[in-house]
């Protein structure tokens, strides 16, 4: 019995859990336990397969920056950020993103299932916080909104995949 409490004290001030996911990409960093550096952990839900990659995007919070040219935002010196992530062959996926600061951001989610880095609707999912309905358009910038402070924020976001009449998660039987 001492030991089974020794081991249970060690897990808990190594930060252990067992239904914890390792945080991935190359901000898996600013995820870990106790981090005070403002950070999205996102978790998926709804993955078509586990080819290519997902593409994780930070904008901020208005509809004119909101899924914009990267090339223009950096230019401008606008909040944006993207982390890129192969997909992993099993498991939960969580990954880590930065965001520049506390605040609230809109965030955009690619599964890039052919590595072609180019957005393809027959192919590619999307998704967003707070899981709006998308139909053929994009959402606006409020709907893809999520707030953070000085911290990880956790949350799940739904990936939609082109079914004929628009996007929308897929059916699971």
């Amino acid at each position: 019995m001492k030991q089974m409490i020794a081991v249970a004290s060690v897990l808990f001030l190594v930060g252990f859990s067992p239904s914890a996911t390792a945080a991935v990409g190359a901000d898996a960093q600013y995820c870990a336990a106790g981090s005070s550096t403002p950070a999205f952990l996102v978790y998926f839900d709804g993955l078509k397969d586990r080819k290519g990659q997902l593409r994780l995007e930070l904008y901020n919070n208005n509809d004119t920056d909101f899924l914009q040219d990267d090339t223009i935002l950096i230019k401008a010196g606008k909040t944006f950020r993207r982390i890129e992530v192969n997909m992993p062959s099993s498991g939960e996926v969580a990954v880590c993103i930065k965001a520049p600061g506390p605040g609230t951001y809109a965030l955009a989610v690619v599964h890039d299932r052919d590595f072609k880095r180019k957005f393809s609707f027959t192919i590619d999912g999307v998704g967003f916080p707070n899981n709006p309905k998308l139909g053929f358009s994009k959402p606006k910038a409020a709907k893809a909104a999520i707030s953070v402070g000085n911290g990880v924020k956790t949350l799940r976001v739904s990936l939609n995949y082109f079914n004929g009449f628009g996007f929308s998660p897929l059916k699971r039987n």
